[in-house]
């Protein structure tokens, strides 16, 4: 038996559950295999599609390939395959090396499988957008050596297979979130502890990275970041400028549980607030609390969207700082990877406005409030999850702007 390293792990039980789900979806849909490639990209979401279905992956530079066949066992496919990844794990005993050629070792499994003659699901073709992914997340040597290898086979996108398997949490996957989020948290902490006027704005972000990391956050993780007066729009990274009395700093930090990343947005101000923002919060709040009543099985993002506007334009006062401000709404699941559906000032996709809540869905929740004039923005946002009674927020700081050394 092989001995597994110290790492947490899903139950067999949530294994089954997951495949089951798929290969009804499968059947129905007359799929004899489904293939997901391998792609690290954006932190790896782009293979959350492997992880989700292997239990294996996990790190920065892991690249994994999965062939999931509708009666057989699957295969992860994956570089220095033997002496990582059947340690891990239990899900999935059949674990191949690649030699980085992925693409080869699944034609490899595809003709043991013998569908020569049938239908082959590839998730993120690029012929069902994904959520954040419209050009697709296949490597075109990946999907030549399939296309050439089966030419009598019909090719089809199995994108939305997974895409709505990974829809509704199970209760593990909630355990996983509420996790990440608490990670989340203890970075937020340190954020605000290590924040003050004359330190350098890498090192605040560097302190919060280690908060997480120290209390067991994976990596990679997403977390676009920026500091200074009255800042509308983050970086990609934090910058080495020194903070001074005033600046805002504005990021989105994730924490990443055995591949689950929920995600958290919270305006730190170094001693003192900006009075417009303290406006603002106000009404982000309101619009906050308003929407999240309404995260409820039924709902579509379209209805959320709309009554964000509404209590923007409700909730604005007629003077001061925030005359006239308005509301908008940003959201998009949380789990494995970019689950959807999404919805932000640009990304309105007609299909996505029409999904409907359902329970166990779980999203990072972050409507936004800026003045008319749209010099000034206040977004705060939680990990919420879907429930019979409206969203339930999964993080416990307060709803507010943070003040550091203040």
């Amino acid at each position: 038996m092989t001995q597994l390293h110290e790492y947490p792990r899903f139950s067999i039980a949530e294994r089954d559950r997951r495949w089951k789900l798929v290969r009804t979806t499968m059947a129905a849909q007359g799929i004899d295999v489904i293939v997901c490639p391998n792609n690290t990209g954006h932190s790896t979401d782009f293979q959350a599609n492997c992880r989700w279905l292997s239990h294996v992956g996990g790190g920065s530079d892991a690249d994994i390939a999965v062939v999931f066949p509708l009666h057989d066992e699957i295969t992860a496919i994956a570089t220095s395959a033997a002496p990582r990844w059947p340690t891990v794990q239990d899900w999935t005993k059949d674990v191949r090396e690649a030699r980085r050629n992925y693409g080869k070792v699944a034609v490899e499994r595809l003709k043991e499988l013998n569908v020569e003659n049938g239908t082959i699901g590839i998730t993120g073709l690029g012929e069902i957008p994904g959520t954040r992914t419209p050009e697709g997340t296949v490597g075109l040597g990946f999907w030549r050596q399939i296309r050439e290898a089966f030419p009598k086979a019909k090719l089809v996108d199995a994108s939305n297979i997974l895409v709505e398997a990974r829809y509704v949490k199970s209760d593990e996957e909630v355990a996983a979130l509420q996790k990440s989020i608490d990670i989340i948290e203890e970075g937020i902490k340190a954020k605000v502890a290590t924040a003050r006027p004359g330190v350098k704005d890498w090192e605040v972000w560097a302190a919060a990275q280690y908060a997480m990391m120290k209390n067991g956050s994976e990596i990679p993780v997403h977390c676009n970041w920026i500091s200074g007066p009255n800042v509308v729009r983050t970086l990609t990274r934090p910058s080495h400028r020194i903070l001074q009395r005033g600046d805002l700093i504005i990021n989105e930090l994730e924490a990443n549980w055995m591949g689950y990343r929920s995600q958290a947005v919270q305006p730190v101000f170094v001693e003192v607030a900006d009075p417009v923002h303290k406006e603002l919060i106000k009404i982000q709040r309101e619009v906050f609390e308003t929407v999240r009543e309404m995260l409820r099985p039924g709902a579509t993002v379209k209805e959320l969207s709309d009554a964000a506007s509404a209590a923007g334009k409700q909730a604005a006062p007629s003077t001061g700082p925030a005359a006239g401000a308005v509301a908008g709404l940003t959201m998009h699941g949380r789990g494995a990877g970019d689950d959807g559906p999404i919805i932000t000032s640009h990304a309105r996709d007609p299909e996505q406005l029409a999904t409907q809540m359902k329970e166990n869905m779980v999203f990072i929740f972050k409507p936004h409030a800026q003045t008319a004039n749209r010099s000034h923005i206040c977004t705060w946002g939680d990990t919420t999850i879907v429930t019979a009674k409206g969203g339930r927020r999964m993080g416990k700081r307060p709803h507010d702007l943070a003040i550091a050394g203040g």
